[in-house]
């Protein structure tokens, strides 16, 4: 019996209790009334035993897999989501197009040539440049920080690799990644400030496999671009043990990425509604990224979310009522190289966003969902209870913050004023398969995603009737 089982029948009493606390609330208190609370414990039941969240991964893995913003699997990845979406009964789809620029991977080769010649596992970072196609040699300076990094002084690594060791953290909550992230994404200009002729970074990611973790960075405007590589875990290990020698390191790395400027790469963020029968103009968003990174083939990250968010609008669609919200499904394009889907859904849609009743997107994790976080108005915290009482039996607690931002894309739309629901899994071992070539399907825990599925159903149809202002 499985982790998840124990903890529904070992709250069997206390769920008995909740169900029949909930379906005898007098009509005075209530945000739901009698008929839509056994909805809601019907559509519990009916989502825990459903698949289709695990059969749209599986479908997109397979039939479409690495979808980079601008590839051949980007624009497979539109189609199918469209497709999709209108044959699990979707009232209306469509797609709104994303432009940016399309970044091609090339080759990537390191070792050590001295003093102990070893073969290096690296990775490119997200649109970095090339070494050119005889790649280069340096010595390493080594750095355990990139405020390490940074405390040096502007040109004292004049033909050198910086090399920065931070090993990232594992914390059920990801807290880790943005301790560590900051390498990824800015190590690269300031070793360009620094003087260094290229950075290599230990692998953003909490496994000890020998595979590297890719992911984007940013260069800042007026400094030299230099190449940027993450090492695997273990590789990082043994250089780290080579620099203890005392002796100087030197490392060969080639890497053959580019980026054509002149051409303009297209996407799109794929959109499709379930059609409010009360009022249609405004929006329960849930949302995913339907993009990926090249390596993998983006089960997790965020195939999984994509799965979440269409199967729990489908669960809702099948009802013989239609909810009195609309229910927005928004998957985003780009959001792997700087959240330009989530951009452009600013632009097309600034119009409406005070219709954006509430929202809450999934990019994070892979176990069960075990916190929500509130982000409403304080008379809105209150009546969401109900819907804490709901989420309970699934093992949800729920937290007392209420300062709660949507994620990643959907962001932008709490920092415009959305309230929001953040729902927490276990992310322990996210960062074990994160922008690798081991984001696959396997990965999938088969009972989380059905307790995700679960909760994101429960959110999205608790919000589209109940009777709240959730700004209030």
């Amino acid at each position: 019996m499985n982790v998840f089982w124990r903890k529904i029948i070992k709250s069997s009493v206390i769920s008995a209790f909740l169900w029949g606390a909930l379906l005898t609330t007098t009509a005075s208190a209530e945000v739901l009334n009698q008929q839509q609370k056994q909805t809601m414990k019907q559509l519990s039941q009916t989502s825990m035993s459903s698949d289709l969240s695990y059969q749209l991964i599986e479908s997109l893995t397979t039939e479409v897999g690495p979808r980079l913003m601008g590839s051949e699997g980007d624009k497979k990845a539109v189609e199918w989501a469209v497709n999709k979406m209108q044959s699990l009964g979707f009232d209306k789809v469509w797609t709104e197009e994303v432009t940016g620029t399309f970044w091609q991977r090339g080759e990537a080769q390191a070792k050590v040539l001295a003093p102990y010649p070893q073969n290096l596992v690296a990775v490119a970072l997200g649109g970095s440049v090339g070494t050119g196609k005889n790649g280069l040699t340096a010595e390493i300076a080594h750095f355990d920080s990139l405020d390490d990094l940074n405390a040096v002084a502007d040109n004292s690594l004049a033909g050198k690799i910086a090399f920065i060791s931070y090993r990232m953290e594992r914390h059920v909550d990801g807290h880790g990644y943005g301790q560590a992230v900051g390498a990824r994404v800015n190590g690269a200009s300031i070793a360009a400030q620094k003087g260094a002729s290229a950075i290599l970074i230990r692998s953003v990611g909490t496994d000890n496999n020998r595979i590297g973790h890719t992911g984007v960075m940013r260069y800042q405007a007026n400094i030299n671009k230099v190449p940027a590589a993450a090492l695997s875990n273990p590789d990082a290990d043994m250089l780290v043990n080579q620099l203890a020698r005392g002796e100087a390191v030197k490392v060969y790395l080639k890497l053959t990425p580019s980026t054509d400027e002149k051409v303009v790469a297209r996407s799109a963020n794929v959109i499709g509604e379930i059609t409010g029968s009360e009022f249609p103009e405004q929006i329960v968003a849930i949302g995913a990224h339907l993009d990926s990174w090249d390596v993998g083939t983006g089960a997790l990250d965020d195939g999984m979310g994509v799965g979440i968010v269409m199967s729990a609008a489908k669960q809702i669609q099948q009802l013989t009522q239609a909810p009195k919200r609309t229910i927005r499904v928004i998957l985003f394009a780009a959001e792997e190289v700087g959240l330009l889907g989530a951009k452009q859904y600013m632009i097309d849609h600034k119009d409406e966003i005070d219709n954006h009743i509430i929202g809450a997107e999934w990019d994070f994790g892979t176990g069960e969902i075990y916190k929500m976080t509130t982000g409403v108005g304080q008379k809105a915290l209150a009546q969401t209870k109900e819907l804490a009482a709901f989420l309970a039996p699934l093992g949800v607690e729920f937290s007392q913050a209420n300062d709660a931002k949507a994620q990643s894309d959907m962001g932008m739309l709490s920092a415009a004023g959305m309230p929001s629901m953040n729902f927490a899994p276990d992310g322990s071992r996210y960062f074990d398969y994160h922008h690798t070539e081991n984001d696959t399907l396997d990965k999938i825990e088969v009972d989380a995603l059905k307790q995700a599925t679960t909760v994101y159903t429960l959110f999205s149809y608790f919000a589209a009737n109940a009777e709240i202002d959730f700004r209030k």
